[in-house]
């Protein structure tokens, strides 16, 4: 639904030239989900809230393309971390709070004032981002063929990567196996969120100092060197560093890619590009963490990571063919 709701808000963003209204109506989802959360009597009432929930992922794209508009060349690395800089914070403010106070307060309230936030956002897109108007003609469609090789190139590396770069739950599944108190579990989710949070925006930065390309590099061989540590030496100091090294990836991978992406594709295209990008990303991440499973059960705690490391290195060599030069500063 993430994945689904991303392209198809992209590409009507761009077919009525409008981005804001997906924004603040994203928000507005996420808030009433969680009020139907706390009024649900029964799991079934989930799945429908659930779905809301998912569904105002819809702000993803237009809210990018919107970023990635009001951004030069020179400074759209940096724009994008503090978004994601922001995002990761927000969660780790998010679950310390729901660690504190749901002891003495209860689900039902705690998701009532979770709402807040997401309606304050609403209102502050609402009131005080300011569209941009456009005499442009509305298009009639979009296609595959309306970006270049560059982008399908890059297309190319990110499914594959995200083929091998299974759900962080393996991850947390791995620790709890080797031995981390079920009490750890979530200190160990905060660590990577707070390591992304504090290093996207110096990660966005040297995208706009040395280029996308050298920074999704070692984005992706960070992965790969979780990957080989939790192989050959899952002791507890090897995982502890294997959540910093998940958080630096992640800090260096979201911020980069969107902007590699909007700076790949046509502009009038780039709520597109970015929607379409990540409904292809979210379609392939379905059948790896799957894979990782079965892989998991049927052959052994290792083998996923195996498996993720051989397509992480495929990804790397296909990178070094997208051609970065070729962006012109927009």
């Amino acid at each position: 639904i993430v994945s689904i709701s991303q392209g198809v808000s992209g590409y009507i963003s761009d077919r009525i030239k409008k981005r804001k209204v997906f924004v603040w109506l994203g928000y507005i989802f996420g808030s009433l989900s969680r009020v139907g959360y706390a009024f649900s009597t029964a799991w079934q009432h989930l799945i429908p809230l659930r779905i809301l929930d998912r569904a105002g992922k819809i702000r993803a794209a237009p809210r990018d393309a919107i970023l990635a508009d009001s951004s030069t060349h020179a400074h759209r690395g940096e724009n994008f971390g503090v978004v994601r800089a922001m995002d990761n914070l927000g969660a780790v403010i998010g679950i310390v709070a729901s660690m504190a106070l749901l002891g003495f307060m209860g689900y039902k309230k705690l998701f009532l004032i979770a709402a807040i936030p997401s309606l304050m956002g609403a209102f502050l897109i609402f009131r005080f981002i300011k569209e941009r108007n456009t005499s442009a003609k509305i298009y009639e469609g979009v296609s595959l063929a309306d970006f270049n090789n560059n982008f399908r190139l890059f297309l190319l590396v990110s499914s594959l990567f995200s083929l091998g770069s299974f759900s962080y739950s393996f991850l947390l599944i791995f620790a709890k196996n080797m031995g981390f108190q079920a009490s750890v579990i979530p200190a160990l989710y905060l660590l990577f969120t707070a390591v992304a949070s504090a290093s996207s925006i110096p990660f966005g930065r040297l995208a706009d100092s040395i280029g996308r390309k050298p920074v999704l590099l070692l984005s992706m061989s960070l992965w790969a060197a979780l990957c080989l540590i939790l192989i050959f030496s899952p002791g507890y100091p090897a995982l502890i560093v294997a959540f910093v090294l998940y958080g630096l990836h992640k800090g260096s991978l979201d911020p980069v890619k969107n902007a590699f992406v909007s700076e790949l594709a046509p502009k009038r295209f780039r709520a597109s590009a970015l929607g379409g990008y990540q409904m292809v990303i979210g379609i392939f991440a379905l059948p790896s963490s799957l894979i990782a499973g079965i892989l998991w059960d049927n052959a052994g705690i290792m083998v996923p990571f195996l498996f993720s490391f051989i397509l992480t290195v495929i990804a790397v060599g296909i990178l070094f063919f997208v051609k970065e030069n070729d962006i012109l500063p927009k």
